[in-house]
């Protein structure tokens, strides 16, 4: 049986700053495999693959401008490249309109969190990737509080 279960998290300064950096690469990374699209179209060029982009987008990563996209997991910013370009084919296979580019205002952030990488506890949630050293005090940072406490099975397999 497939059920899905809403969880509110309750983080606290550091995380929060965390999670809106994430939201911000992967709206980032969005709008940016968006344009690329829309640049080869224009000048009559096929549709790029999301592997192509991705491995452009690596390169792009590494390079002195946005360092600041190494602080971040990877696993954020291939979700959201993977999303803009089956948003791009949806819309010339008729199935939605054109997609827009991702606003700090209008869109709603939010990230993909690999569901192998996450591991719950009946009062916490361990998310990838907020801290990087191997310190158990900085380890902490990892953990996001849930606001209900035993809500979540622990023993189940998570799909997403």
């Amino acid at each position: 049986m497939v059920k899905a279960i809403k969880v509110m998290l309750i983080p606290n300064n550091v995380q929060k700053t965390k999670m809106f950096q994430y939201a911000g690469a992967s709206r980032f990374a969005y709008n940016w495999a968006l344009a690329r699209e829309k640049e080869s179209y224009e000048k009559g060029g096929k549709f790029i693959s999301d592997s192509e982009l991705r491995k452009e987008f690596t390169k792009l990563r590494h390079s002195d401008e946005y360092v600041w996209l190494l602080n971040i997991s990877n696993n954020v910013t291939k979700q959201a490249i993977k999303d803009a370009c089956t948003a791009y084919k949806n819309f010339f296979k008729g199935l939605q309109k054109f997609p827009r580019f991702k606003s700090r205002k209008r869109s709603m952030p939010k990230f993909y969190q690999d569901n192998v990488k996450i591991q719950l506890s009946n009062t916490h949630v361990k998310l990838e990737g907020f801290s990087s050293s191997r310190k158990a005090n900085k380890q902490k940072k990892n953990w996001v509080r849930l606001a209900e406490h035993g809500r979540i099975p622990t023993d189940a397999k998570y799909m997403n």
